[in-house]
């Protein structure tokens, strides 16, 4: 079912009556809101540091088609940006924040448990005087958060040519047939992240589903805006900024292997 329009007064309030609905299927299901105390205390008091508002349009997650984000101004200065799709609890891109501060990161998520989780990680790697993109306070002055349906994001919020990396980790397989509609890897999610990857900026995936990984495979070898880092149809060696997850421990410990894909955009 489409997202309806809702606006909660708490993480953990009801919906009130939806209002309008989007036209196509998205590839989440909005689930329960409810916080551990510390990833409430991190969403309550540090929630404006990171997350940047993005006005809606038919749904809470959707973008305003108008709106735009100026990756300079909200970041202070010029640099590199890394973008997750699905950041999930934000182990991978509170560690890339943390090792890199030469480089911007930005995490989209819609599960508001997600970003007070990757607050949280973003205190604790802050504080840690080993890292290197904190500040005082123990923040990560280079990570900012979203609460958006990427796909809507990519195809008009980020301006064309201004993402240096994009990554796509354990997005949900929707292993039923009649579910793989929702799959977020498809043509036209290709098209979009073609649009705002950098000529030579590279769009990292992995999927411990063998069948999406061969979809992924697919998807992308038809794109004539990418080629495959590592030769046709070849998986990549593994990302070693990728965090091995709870999630990943879980799907290995059930038989499935991990496929890594490194795409490239072209000039």
């Amino acid at each position: 079912m489409p997202e309806p329009v809702t606006t909660p007064q708490s993480p953990d309030a009801p919906a009130p009556e939806p209002a309008l609905y989007r036209s196509r299927p998205v590839s989440f299901v909005r689930r329960s809101a409810r916080l551990t105390t510390a990833q409430r205390k991190a969403w309550e008091t540090r929630r404006a540091r990171y997350v940047v508002d993005v006005p809606p349009h038919v749904a809470v997650t959707s973008v305003h088609p108008d709106w735009r984000f100026d990756a300079e101004a909200t970041f202070g200065r010029r640099a590199p940006l890394v973008v997750e799709v699905g950041s999930g609890q934000g182990e991978a891109i509170v560690g890339a924040a943390a090792a890199h501060p030469e480089r911007d990161h930005l995490a989209l998520e819609v599960y508001t448990p997600g970003l007070a989780q990757t607050i949280v990680r973003a205190g604790h790697a802050g504080a840690d005087p080993g890292q290197g993109g904190g500040a005082p306070g123990n923040e990560l002055t280079n990570l900012r958060l979203m609460q958006v349906d990427a796909a809507e994001l990519l195809a008009s919020a980020l301006p064309a040519g201004s993402v240096d990396e994009l990554w796509v980790f354990f997005p949900d397989p929707w292993h039923k047939s009649r579910h793989h509609k929702r799959r977020l890897v498809t043509p036209e999610l290709a098209a979009v992240v073609a649009r705002v990857l950098r000529p030579g900026g590279t769009w990292r995936l992995a999927t411990d589903w063998a069948e999406y990984a061969a979809q992924m495979v697919r998807v992308l070898e038809a794109s004539d805006d990418f080629r495959n880092a590592h030769g046709p149809g070849a998986p990549a060696p593994r990302f070693e900024g990728r965090v091995r997850t709870s999630f990943e421990k879980k799907g290995a410990d059930a038989g499935r292997a991990v496929t890594d894909l490194e795409y490239v955009r072209r000039s």
